[in-house]
């Protein structure tokens, strides 16, 4: 049975990334990295409300005091609320490199953030995935990428998965949940050249790992081992997240981007850097906030 795929929000971003749920709210948030852009929207109103910042925000997380972690361009802040000013968390470790700004994230079940950056140049493979303790002390956990991606824990906090997009190659981790100390490093699974690269992803609530296919128009759903186990073709090319939300957890929603498209390209594609929605039989997790 072919799943039913629909525009939740024509947002038309130039690079849709990160959706987030918040339960209370009941409302979606989202970021446009290339537009500098916070956004939430309401899918019940159709509203979308915007913020503008002076770095990208590449991701955030929800904190549990209340407003939001932001992963900006040169380091962390926090947003006490919606229209508070940011204010600098932690230490900037970015500051001074033009190349590399903070680019996907997510918190364990244990309230811990973790965020990986991008080289936006592709000058050099030191890229790098971080952990962000709730006293704003960041650890570097590693390096040796262009792109990291795809951060996402399970439900335990047992299994985490990430990916150097261009690597076309999902990890898989054991995680001690009480440490946040990772190992058994492997791969998980290796995207076939061509046809996608994975780029943000979920898991749900059986331990099955959703990844956003980036030039690839789909989404796949994957085993605990790495088997493609659902495949759902999008009418957009390049998906850039996925994350779940509704009141029940079941409505996947999935960000895009029209960056890098051609006018011909966007011509076929009138929908890129749209939100998508679409129904899923097993409902993901909800977003733990950071614990700071």
């Amino acid at each position: 049975m072919t799943t039913q795929v629909s525009i939740a929000l024509d947002a038309r971003a130039e690079l849709g990334e990160g959706p987030r749920w918040h339960g209370g709210e009941g409302l979606l948030y989202w970021v446009d990295i290339a537009r500098q852009e916070l956004h939430r929207f309401d899918p019940a109103t159709g509203i979308d409300q915007v913020r503008r910042f002076d770095q990208p925000v590449g991701c955030f997380a929800f904190r549990k005091a209340g407003g939001l972690l932001l992963a900006m361009k040169d380091g962390l802040a926090l947003l006490d609320g919606w229209d508070a000013d940011p204010v600098a968390f932690g230490e900037p470790i970015l500051a001074g490199k033009p190349d590399l700004r903070f680019n996907d994230g997510r918190t364990d079940p244990a309230g811990r953030f973790w965020a990986g950056t991008v080289n936006t140049a592709k000058s050099a493979q030191d890229a790098a995935l971080y952990r962000v303790d709730p006293d704003g002390t960041i650890a570097f956990v590693e390096g040796g990428m262009l792109t990291c991606n795809g951060a996402a824990f399970n439900a335990t906090g047992t299994a985490f998965r990430h990916a150097d997009t261009p690597s076309h190659a999902l990890r898989g981790y054991d995680v001690d949940p009480a440490s946040g100390i990772l190992s058994h490093r492997r791969i998980v699974h290796r995207f076939e050249q061509g046809r996608g690269r994975p780029d943000g992803g979920s898991f749900d609530v059986e331990g099955c790992y959703w990844s956003a296919l980036f030039d690839g128009g789909r989404v796949v759903r994957l085993s605990p081992e790495g088997e493609i186990v659902e495949t759902v073709a999008l009418p957009l090319s390049r998906p850039t997240m996925i994350a779940f939300g509704g009141a029940d957890l079941r409505t996947a929603y999935v960000t895009s981007a029209r960056t890098g498209l051609s006018a011909q390209d966007l011509a076929a594609q009138p929908h890129a850097g749209a939100i998508l929605a679409f129904r899923v039989e097993v409902p993901g997790l909800a977003e733990t906030p950071f614990a700071g």
